[in-house]
């Protein structure tokens, strides 16, 4: 008995890549994947160019890029990814680009990116369009503007997905490019708009980048209007990160030094940027209806306008602040600006965005709760926005009514619909999964984060531990206090730091596309 014991327990530990996971194909598609995104640094090149900034960071990661997907390009071994293959290739994609996209800080070497994990926690936060900072006001001053246009465009390729647009791009992911969009888009689905998997990517991208061109357009036309004083650079930099649900900003302070008409036009585009882009083929397509029946959409307004409703009367009435900085009019009696930084805060928080329009560490407790509470709540699915999604919690206030009536009538069949089409139990019960998964682990992630905090003599509160935490796995940005929207992540440890480089990777793809790759069942038969 001992003896069959024993090997069961080598037949569970053996790592049997080569007969179950054709690992070697799935590294060659992520060197063919680098290979085209070689051709992303040379855009940062034209602004060094043209600012007269040294272009060497961005010529020499085009170059790596390109000499590395060469390279991993020779190890493929077969023209098709199977399903074992392309949850390998969607994990990898995710860490093999963030990791060469720190090269530029790297190279640059200039403020607080200069170290290595530094860079790589800023190249992570920006791929996976989380928004979390290492860098100082001061560093912002350092950096040239070809560097932080490189941290604004990592947050626009990360956003509709790379491997959305390698779909797009290239015919050999097709095969299994459904699965591959299914792992990386955040969201329970992803709608199938064409009968071909790549004209679908390629719809979505379309959308992605008529909107991100209208967010510039818009946001640059306030200038003629004399609502804004936004130069070109700035126009295309904040379009570049809110399509996106990114956050970056080539500004220390983030949209607070812009007018209220900036702040209101970038409302609106985060609003469509947290909507599932799907709606808006349908809507463009002649089928509006499509948008504004949908049971998602509409609860994704409500959750922000109830929040933002309360927050607006708190900030009104005084009872949400704490301190109100001199260099800022008081909002108390400004129905105006009380309702915009409450609408601002709220709609950049939720779709998490992670902008910010003014400092909510000076609101009090309440208040930060109240926006705290909101970092749960997400986007829409097939959006660019992260955390846990309003799709999913919409699922679980049916499931848990579902469960509620059936227990007072046990007899009864009551399947859980949306918009009077019903959801599958499958789904229902990967809703469930993922939503206990990404508490556990935010639970867990927070204590981590508090200990090893106290473990440096970092002081920090328990509410700045968790906001850290569900900022990072959320790819939420800020968080509050020693986190918050006008401070940095810079003074955690090392340790630390890369374990938040790890939440948004995870965040990112979802939990369960890379928790199923340090599964034995996955490499074994």
């Amino acid at each position: 008995m001992s003896g069959d014991f024993l090997d069961s327990v080598r037949s569970y530990l053996r790592f049997d890549v080569q007969t179950h996971v054709d690992y070697r194909t799935s590294l060659g598609f992520v060197g063919l994947i680098l290979k085209y995104l070689a051709a992303a640094p040379l855009f940062p090149t034209a602004v060094a160019l043209y600012y007269g900034e040294s272009p060497v960071p961005f010529l020499v990661t085009s170059g790596v890029m390109f000499g590395l997907g060469v390279a991993l390009g020779r190890l493929r071994t077969g023209p098709e990814l199977g399903n074992r293959e392309a949850f390998l290739l969607v994990g990898l994609t995710w860490l093999v680009v963030p990791l060469v996209g720190m090269l530029p800080y790297l190279i640059a070497g200039n403020g607080t990116v200069a170290h290595p994990v530094n860079a790589l926690f800023e190249s992570m936060s920006g791929f996976t369009t989380t928004g979390s900072t290492v860098l100082s006001q001061i560093s912002f001053e350092r950096h040239p503007r070809s560097i932080l246009m490189w941290r604004q465009l990592t947050q626009w390729i990360g956003g509709m997905g790379i491997l959305v647009l390698m779909i797009a791009i290239l015919p050999e992911l097709s095969v299994g490019g459904a699965q591959i969009m299914s792992e990386e888009a955040p969201g329970v689905s992803i709608d199938k708009l064409t009968p071909r998997i790549q004209n679908t990517a390629r719809t979505l991208w379309k959308i992605y980048i008529g909107f991100t061109v209208a967010a510039a357009g818009a946001l640059y036309a306030l200038n003629f209007l004399g609502l804004a004083d936004m130069s070109f650079y700035n126009a295309v930099a904040h379009a570049l990160t809110t399509l996106p649900t990114g956050g970056f900003s080539p500004e220390a302070r983030s949209i607070e030094p812009f007018s209220p008409a900036v702040q209101w036009t970038i409302i609106a585009f985060m609003i469509v940027a947290g909507t599932n882009f799907a709606l808006f083929w349908y809507a463009f397509s002649g089928r509006p209806e499509k948008l504004l029946r949908n049971v998602e959409f509409r609860s994704y307004l409500s959750a922000m306008v109830v929040v933002s409703g309360v927050l607006a009367v708190l900030l009104f009435t005084g009872l949400g602040l704490a301190e109100v900085p001199d260099a800022i009019p008081p909002l108390p009696g400004d129905v105006e600006r009380s309702v915009r930084q409450a609408v601002f805060q709220v709609v950049s928080i939720v779709t998490t965005t992670g902008y910010a329009s003014m400092d909510f560490n000076t609101w009090d407790q309440s208040t930060q709760l109240i926006l705290l509470t909101a970092m749960f709540l997400g986007g829409s699915a097939g959006s660019a926005a992260g955390s846990v999604k309003i799709i999913r919690w919409y699922t679980i206030r049916k499931t848990m009514a579902r469960e509620l009536f059936t227990s007072v009538h046990p007899e009864a069949v009551r399947p859980v619909t949306f918009s009077e089409e019903m959801v599958d139990e499958e789904t229902v019960r990967s809703v469930l999964v993922f939503t206990i998964l990404f508490l556990t682990i935010f639970a867990f992630s927070s204590i981590l984060i508090y200990l090893d905090s106290l473990r440096i003599g970092l002081d920090i509160s328990a509410i700045e531990a968790v906001s850290a935490s569900i900022a990072t796995l959320g790819n939420v940005g800020p968080g509050v206090g020693v986190v918050g929207p006008m401070n940095n992540f810079l003074r955690f440890s090392a340790a630390t730091k890369l374990y938040m480089i790890f939440l948004m990777w995870l965040g990112r793809l979802e939990i369960l596309s890379v928790l199923v790759l340090f599964t034995p069942s996955y490499w074994r038969r």
